[in-house]
């Protein structure tokens, strides 16, 4: 395994939401939200617009986020856990010397919500992804009745968070930043490598009132795909308006985070990772929530920043079609560590930092639903499909095509030319291309004869 030398090795945050669609930051363009700390952290750094999720749905993508592997060789479905022995990229820091930390939502122990409620499900030490520093919680949804476990024997603790979910978990981060900040002047302080993984935005969605105040729905203006039907439109703007307050609220949280990193001297040499599981459909196309391969659920928002050293590092929009297993090996990459043969996905770090060799991209992203989950509001059939570098989305269930979108000149999917014997020629390419991804991935998925 290659890296770079170990002294003053960069240090990296991941921060993440849950449900946390693309097109809600304030430099996407949504006229509903104001997100300067995360416009900045874009500004500053490298906003890959592109980016997506190629299941989306927590613990699958959870799943991907951290070992870099497609759901169905790692975590097929709602409620499956990790499986016993699977590496995570907090391995391969703990073995390249790092100190690996992790606050918030898990989702990946398996737990089944019918037997209790998942806050209180313990995970043991063991189950934890090999983060040496762990205080968290398997799910959770009651951002003001969160509640978190972690150490061991003796030393083991859960207790109740005294405010927001994202404002109590954040004050955690801050504490360990400072506490490495600290060692940092000592002159015993080694490289960091930590994750912040926060519930909100995802429903319920309700937001602390400083936040909330500023969102009602009567003010939402809904994207052009929601359909004009009155029970439809008053759902998404009544969500939306608690949705878009928990996105405030988290971006003040980086503001603070950001701070704190100025504070303790650890602002130039760290970067931090900007990105969400997947995404909320809030009414687009009459749908809600997730588990559907359109626009609203598989695009995140993905940037990659920090404060630039004089020596600089690239800064703008990337196209990269980054994808849920790219996460670990890109985050890698930002430290000099090659990614394991284990992982699946893209080191994309190249985007970010001059140094770094370019890296053969693939010309597509897969998309995937292993196993539905059955719940109201989601696709309750496996569907495959792919999105290609020039634009275009197929998606289909087995046997049988259901969505072909030229995103170029229909970014809300209002054409479905899945069935359009016009484009019977194009339906056959992209079905080779999904085909390769398959065979590739050794994944198992009866596709339509053409």
């Amino acid at each position: 395994m290659s890296h770079t030398n170990k002294t003053d090795r960069p240090n990296v945050i991941w921060v993440f939401g849950d449900q946390h669609r693309a097109q809600a930051l304030g430099c996407s363009g949504d006229p509903n939200v104001h997100t300067p700390n995360i416009d900045n952290l874009a500004a500053s750094g490298v906003n890959f617009n592109r980016a997506l999720s190629g299941f989306p749905l927590c613990c699958p993508t959870r799943g991907s986020l951290l070992t870099g592997r497609y759901p169905h060789r790692c975590v097929p479905g709602h409620e499956h856990r990790l499986p016993e022995g699977q590496p995570t990229i907090a391995d391969v820091f703990n073995e390249e010397g790092y100190s690996t930390a992790y606050f918030g939502k898990w989702h990946l122990d398996g737990y089944q919500e019918r037997n209790g409620r998942a806050a209180f499900h313990i995970i043991p030490p063991e189950r934890r992804g090999g983060f040496r520093h762990w205080v968290g919680y398997e799910n959770n949804n009651s951002p003001w009745d969160c509640w978190v476990h972690g150490g061991e024997g003796d030393g083991a603790f859960q207790y109740r968070l005294p405010g927001f979910e994202t404002d109590e978990l954040t004050n955690l981060l801050i504490e360990h930043i400072e506490e490495r900040g600290a060692q940092r002047k000592s002159g015993s302080d080694q490289p960091f490598f930590a994750v912040l993984s926060v519930q909100p935005p995802h429903n319920p969605y309700m937001a602390p009132e400083a936040f909330r105040s500023k969102h009602t729905p009567g003010k939402v203006e809904l994207r052009p795909n929601v359909p004009p039907i009155e029970g439809v439109r008053s759902q998404a703007r009544n969500d939306l308006a608690g949705y878009y307050a928990m996105i405030e609220n988290l971006d003040w949280n980086l503001g603070r985070i950001r701070d704190s990193l100025r504070e303790a001297d650890l602002d130039f040499n760290t970067h931090i990772v900007f990105f969400s599981d997947h995404g909320d459909l809030h009414g687009s196309h009459g749908q809600f929530n997730k588990t559907s391969p359109l626009e609203e659920a598989i695009r995140v928002p993905f940037i990659i920043g920090g404060e630039r050293p004089f020596y600089g590092r690239k800064t703008g929009i990337s196209p990269a079609l980054l994808n849920h297993v790219d996460v670990a090996p890109t985050t890698l990459g930002l430290c000099g560590i090659q990614a394991p043969s284990w992982m699946d996905g893209t080191d994309y770090s190249s985007h970010r930092l001059p140094e770094q060799a370019s890296v053969r991209q693939p010309d597509s992203a897969y998309l995937q639903s292993v196993i539905p989950t059955g719940h109201g509001h989601s696709v309750d059939k496996p569907w495959r499909g792919i999105v290609t570098n020039d634009g275009w989305k197929y998606v289909c269930f087995e046997g049988i095509s259901w969505l072909m979108f030229n995103l170029n000149e229909d970014p809300y999917e209002l054409v479905n030319m899945a069935h359009n014997s016009l484009y019977a020629g194009k339906r056959k390419e992209l079905l080779g291309k999904l085909g390769d991804w398959i065979e590739r991935t050794g994944d198992s998925f009866l596709l339509p004869a053409e």
